[in-house]
């Protein structure tokens, strides 16, 4: 007979390193990260937050209570579009100023870079030299009218994500 840590131990670990490392995620945004899995994810979210090693406040799985004071819009957007990726996603983790997130899919490095509204002359700026071995860039933008004003090197599309976390591509022409 299995106990409940060899049947849910992994699964669990998982779900605690992300919301750890994103600090706080949507319910849907952990289901659509966990595939044909969505009663062990929903069972693991009821259990850890029962056993208070993860907070559910305002709709958002947070890693600590004051988690859901300061959420980075931004990071949670973006894991919105590493949903997207998943069935490809080999790893994923959060990134370094621009990105927000990057993920190894299809033997490809991923960064998204959040373009916030007003902040475009900036990520044009510190992305303007293409670097060695550069990532393909997903530029998420608040808007599709910020693409325009948008020029950098290695972009391989742009995209924004609704509230209800439903990602739109776009490419320049």
């Amino acid at each position: 007979m299995k106990t409940r840590e060899q049947i849910y131990g992994q699964e669990a670990a998982s779900i605690l390193r992300d919301i750890t490392m994103y600090r706080a995620l949507t319910e849907e945004q952990l289901l659509r990260l966990y595939p044909r899995k969505r009663d062990k994810v929903r069972n693991l979210l009821s259990y850890l937050t029962k056993q208070g090693r993860i907070w559910h406040i305002d709709g958002l799985y947070c890693a600590a209570p004051e988690c859901a004071e300061d959420v980075d819009k931004g990071l949670l957007a973006s894991v919105w579009v590493l949903a997207d990726f998943i069935d490809r996603v080999e790893f994923h983790s959060v990134g370094d100023f621009p990105a927000k997130l990057i993920f190894f899919a299809d033997g490809e490095v991923y960064e998204v870079i959040h373009a916030a509204s007003g902040k475009e002359t900036l990520i044009n700026h510190i992305l303007s030299a293409p670097a060695e071995e550069a990532s393909s860039y997903l530029i998420l933008v608040d808007k599709p009218e910020q693409i325009p004003e948008l020029d950098i090197p290695n972009a391989r599309g742009y995209c924004t994500v609704s509230p209800e976390g439903e990602v739109q591509y776009y490419q320049r022409e």
